[in-house]
């Protein structure tokens, strides 16, 4: 049961993941991404007078909802069963440019001198989570999609839109690394 344990090499977990779309496809029509759970949540717990919202979200949306549970719940598993999943592996370069930024500590999953409640319940912590969160959610609705959505789905089924979302995504990555993250920290 080590294996499961270990990172798994990109010729092997890239094979499987690129598997999902065809099957998805062939079992059922289907299209991979998780953002649309977004719309199946709020079809389910308020649909109102929204039209974007009245529809058979069970019919069209209940799979997606599972695939999202699964995501949770694999997720749940790994964290408290597989020995070593509270460490993560970053790079000494990515750790030089983190102190550099004031982060100090990688002895966990994520650094706890930025994700601690006293950090995220600061102004400054409850503005960039505000703001991450309206800037991620109106992304995701502009782009029609999230980036696994376009990435693995799109990409594989050639579509323009997802290769320019897809740049959109790298360029959005590479600007808050390197110019909105040291402003931030």
């Amino acid at each position: 049961m080590d294996w499961i344990a270990q990172p798994w090499p990109w010729y092997v977990a890239g094979p499987a993941i690129g598997l999902v779309v065809p099957l998805l496809l062939l079992f059922g029509g289907k299209l991979f991404g998780i953002s649309s759970n977004f719309r199946h949540i709020c079809a389910a717990v308020l649909p109102g007078n929204n039209e974007f919202f009245r529809y058979d979200w069970k019919r069209s949306g209940l799979w997606n909802l599972m695939f999202a549970a699964g995501i949770m719940i694999g997720a749940w598993i790994a964290w408290h069963a597989l020995p070593g999943s509270g460490i993560v592996g970053i790079s000494e370069a990515t750790q030089a440019d983190l102190r550099a930024l004031g982060v100090q500590r990688f002895d966990g999953l994520f650094p706890a001198d930025v994700f601690s409640w006293s950090s995220l319940g600061s102004v400054r912590g409850v503005a960039v989570l505000a703001l991450g969160g309206f800037v991620v959610g109106f992304g995701t609705r502009y782009a029609g999609g999230c980036t696994s959505g376009h990435a693995i789905t799109g990409l594989s089924d050639l579509q323009v839109p997802s290769l320019i979302a897809v740049i959109g995504f790298f360029a959005g990555g590479l600007l808050m690394t390197h110019l909105l993250l040291p402003w931030i920290l």
